[in-house]
């Protein structure tokens, strides 16, 4: 029996919210980001689409490209509630789920034929969302999910499509490269100088040929072109803290090494909810001292997930909590008040240049690990410990 697999993927979401509560909106460009002209854009309109705006454009490109836009600077916390609406709906009715991201959604509806229709019971999960919350959103249904997440992004705006069983590779062959999910941008150069543009071209290749060209992805993207993939959907849990602690074998008065340990911390956690496309609202520190005497305080701050914003804040409540000639045993971190993020550091203020360093910090950990770039006055904390 062939996997029944649906993505559905709200259609510009943080535009569609910002029109259900002024309708005044509906039919205009429309830009959702920092309203600084060194702040990116977050999201558009299609109608702003149509002038050549793009998500994670200089905000002031945007502007040059379509001036009669309307720029909002959104509300991440608005955003997390509308789709806790949807995640909902899709929770109640669901037999398994994914939340990929904020507004993108995988559901394993796998022998649904046999007691309903997979394809009737999609339809009317899309026609549930859009009753109960107002909001657009596009599916589509075949037997993956690399398949149904490019046939999602064929049928937008508002759409749905089936992709049957067997006319996977047919579907497919006529997309350019560029729509094979988590090939970057490399990798599609390196196709493209071989005269490949088309999945249908690497349909036709040999498995050999792809790892020739793009080497142990090679024959990872050639699957996927085939609409080869068997990638599980994964239970969906809300996660709603993260945090970790260190003790300490000897006292510890050195409050310079506390600190550093302290920004250790919070790059390690900041890395680690943005690989979850997480942000955190609150930052909780925790003190416990040589006579077992436990202290915590906390703050919330605007959603975020950068090191630098939590780093500010985690030093800022240790040195209000902290008792001056304390010697401290044990010391902890706590991110709580998660939710769901699109990955973009600080989504809606940060300049470009900060964007593309954590996005560049990140590639360099997720290929050799969380300890392969730091800050500099943490390198030594982790080296030399406490002296």
């Amino acid at each position: 029996m062939h996997r029944s697999i649906v993505h559905m993927d709200l259609d510009s979401f943080f535009v569609s919210v910002e029109r259900l509560k002024d309708a005044s909106l509906i039919g205009k460009p429309l830009i959702i980001g920092g309203l600084g002209d060194r702040s990116v854009v977050s999201s558009c309109s299609y109608e702003a689409r149509a002038f050549g705006v793009r998500s994670a454009m200089p905000m002031s490109q945007a502007r040059r490209l379509c001036p009669q836009a309307i720029v909002l600077g959104g509300s991440m916390s608005e955003y997390g509630y509308y789709s806790g609406l949807v995640t909902a709906v899709i929770a109640d009715q669901s037999p398994l789920y994914e939340k990929a991201s904020i507004d993108e959604f995988y559901i394993d509806i796998t022998g649904m034929d046999k007691f309903f229709g997979a394809w009737k019971w999609s339809n009317e999960l899309k026609s549930r969302i859009v009753r109960e919350t107002g909001l657009p959103i596009s599916f589509a249904l075949s037997t993956s999910k690399t398949v149904s997440k490019i046939g999602t992004g064929e049928s937008k705006p508002n759409g749905q499509r089936h992709i049957e069983a067997g006319k996977e590779m047919e579907f497919l062959a006529p997309l350019p490269i560029r729509k094979i999910p988590m090939l970057g941008e490399k990798s599609s150069q390196a196709l493209q100088k071989t005269g490949i543009q088309l999945i249908g071209d690497i349909q036709r290749l040999e498995p050999e040929d792809m790892e020739r060209i793009l080497g142990n992805m090679g024959l990872h993207i050639w699957n996927k072109a085939r609409g080869i993939c068997d990638s599980p959907v994964q239970p969906y849990h809300e996660q709603k803290s993260i945090s970790t602690e260190q003790t300490f074998e000897k006292d510890i008065t050195d409050l310079r090494f506390i600190r550093d340990l302290i920004a250790g911390m919070a790059e390690k956690l900041a890395y680690s909810i943005r690989k979850k496309n997480k942000l955190t609202k609150c930052v909780t520190i925790k003190i416990r001292y040589s006579d077992f005497e436990t202290q915590s305080i906390q703050q919330h701050l605007p959603a975020t997930s950068t090191d630098h914003e939590i780093i500010q804040l985690a030093h800022v409540l240790f040195e209000k909590l902290y008792q001056p000639g304390g010697k401290i045993r044990l010391v902890g971190l706590r991110l709580s008040d998660l939710q769901s993020g699109a990955y973009q550091i600080r989504l809606f203020d940060d300049k470009p240049e900060m964007n593309e360093l954590y996005q560049v910090m990140d590639k360099l950990r997720n290929k050799f690990g969380k300890a392969a770039i730091h800050r500099a006055n943490t390198s030594t904390t982790r080296k030399k410990g406490p002296e």
